[in-house]
């Protein structure tokens, strides 16, 4: 390991740092160490990291800005590759812009709607990547990134590059080629068309006010938890069975929005993992429906 620490200080690849807690990287504020955390500072670099990371045979995972993330107590083992400075870049051309993996998607939704594009309304309250966003198709208020996308640019495990057009995403419900065939969006090019300003920023408005409300931000949370198993809805599942406010250790099932879990102040990954289970033993018993979670879980 220190090997390979050594290599990578020497290649010059951006920010690198040994047994880093990664409850400092994720939303949620749990996570045990990263045997190395790299934080790459270009795309060129990237593709340098993940060089040395092979020809040593090591384990590597990404991460982009740690919503929609648990990661064990135990931590990641081998190099977690973080998205985020060098990977952040924005360029405008006419309707289609190309971002960055490791864009804030907040950010970029709340620039595009001053300058009067419209297509990422949905967007201006979710706090993850352009990255992770690709990789889960995130989306809200009836639309998603499959909406917006016109294509991907996708690294592979083995260090191949491709573009992939939308149609080759197999976008569905939070879910993009990228879970079945490991890749990580370095960049994505989106389509969005010239609107009305102010009813653009008015609808964002509008949806950053209606998350304040019905979302527990306010506490640290990884996001949504479950899928939703339409026609019906985690949350009011979750919450007709009685289980909203139920805690385990240090993690709570928020009070505001029952498919939110909380960390209270020094919940655990495992308190996290055992009220996911409380969950799917109850609405199975209930419903005889499978939850699945939305939320990924990393880690040893």
């Amino acid at each position: 390991m220190e090997n390979l620490i050594q290599q990578l200080k020497e290649a010059g690849v951006g920010k690198v740092l040994k047994n880093e807690p990664l409850s400092k990287h994720t939303t949620i504020k749990i996570g045990g160490p990263a045997d190395i955390l790299i934080e790459p500072d270009s795309i060129e670099s990237l593709k340098k990291v993940l060089k040395i990371v092979k020809e040593n045979d090591a384990a590597w995972t990404t991460i982009g800005r740690g919503s929609n993330l648990l990661v064990s107590d135990q931590g990641i083992e081998g190099v977690v590759i973080k998205l985020g400075k060098g990977t952040d870049h924005l360029e405008e051309k006419g309707e289609e812009i190309l971002v960055g993996g490791g864009y804030s998607l907040v950010k970029l939704s709340t620039i595009m709607s001053r300058k009067g594009m419209a297509g990422l309304e949905f967007a201006s309250g979710i706090p993850g990547s352009v990255g992770g966003a690709v990789y889960m198709n995130a989306g809200a208020h009836g639309s998603d990134m499959s909406q917006i996308l016109a294509k991907a640019h996708v690294l592979y495990d083995d260090g191949s590059i491709e573009w992939l057009a939308a149609e080759d995403m197999e976008f569905s419900y939070r879910t993009s080629i990228l879970q079945k065939k490991p890749g990580i969006c370095l960049e994505a090019v989106l389509h969005l068309k010239q609107g009305d300003r102010e009813s653009i920023t008015d609808i964002m408005q509008k949806n950053k006010d209606y998350r304040k409300e019905t979302q527990p931000w306010n506490h640290p949370c990884c996001g949504s938890v479950f899928r939703n198993p339409l026609p019906n809805y985690a949350g009011e599942l979750i919450e007709s069975s009685g289980l909203k406010g139920k805690a385990v250790g240090g993690a709570q099932i928020s009070e505001m929005h029952a498919n939110f879990i909380v960390n209270t102040g020094d919940a655990k990954a495992q308190d996290v993992i055992d009220l996911i289970e409380i969950v799917k033993k109850t609405i199975k018993e209930n419903y005889d429906i499978d939850m699945e979670t939305e939320v990924e879980m990393l880690g040893r």
